[in-house]
Parts: structure tokens; C-alpha cells; sequence
């Protein structure tokens, strides 16, 4: 049985290198286009890793990360935030807000890779 992504980007374009990148791979990619639309994803999906954006509409990263969080039964579910911020504050407020893990835009596709089978072993 294959892994399962959720990918949260509010970007087309980005959320389309990811499917490629991890559809390739071998994953089960789906994919939302912002926070909110993530957590209506995860009412109906139970993804084995999340990957999701910082900047984004109507929920932002931070607040995506900090709803899954307090859903008990996604306490564990790995979530790497995958960003062009490369400010030390945000990722130690995504890292509160309980994130796995961080990865910079633009990504190198066998390093997500990589990160998204050692977070999902």
C-alpha cells in the first residue's frame, strides 16, 4: 500500500510540482489549496504525511498545523512545512505550533522525497 500526502499550497503551479514529484515517487498525493481547505480534506482522508505551505488565504500554515494539532487522533501525523520563509522565528513558531519538520521553496523533489519517507517510516 502506497503512502498517502496531503499537500496544502495555495499555489497552483506549486501544488502541481508536488504531485508530479510525489505521484512519481510512488505516493498517493491529494491536495488543498489553503488551511481551511485542508482540514475539509482530512475529513474524509487520513493522509500519512501532510506537507503544507506558511503564506496562504482564509488559513494560514501556522493555524492549519495548530487545528490538526489538537485534533487527538492526528497528534502524531507527521507535517512538514514546506516555504520560501526562511525566518528563524517563523520556524520556531511552526515548530510550537508542532511541525515535524521544514523544508525551503524551491525544493530539491529527492530530498522531500527522502524527508517524507523518513517522517513516515
Amino acid at each position: 500500500m502506497s503512502t498517502t500526502v496531503l499537500t496544502v499550497d495555495d499555489s497552483r503551479a506549486m501544488r502541481d510540482m508536488l504531485r508530479h514529484s510525489l505521484a512519481a515517487a510512488g505516493f498517493r498525493v491529494i491536495q488543498a489549496e489553503d488551511g481551511l481547505h485542508g482540514l475539509e480534506m482530512l475529513e474524509t482522508e487520513t493522509p500519512d504525511v501532510i506537507v503544507t505551505d506558511i503564506n496562504m488565504p482564509r488559513m494560514d500554515g501556522f493555524g492549519f498545523i495548530e487545528a490538526v494539532r489538537r485534533d487527538v487522533a492526528r497528534k502524531a501525523l507527521p507535517v512538514l512545512v514546506l516555504t520560501t520563509e526562511v525566518d528563524v522565528e517563523k520556524k520556531s513558531r511552526a515548530r510550537a505550533a508542532g511541525a515535524t519538520g521544514w523544508i525551503v521553496k524551491p525544493f530539491d523533489p529527492v530530498k522531500l522525497i527522502e524527508a517524507i519517507r523518513r517522517v513516515s517510516a
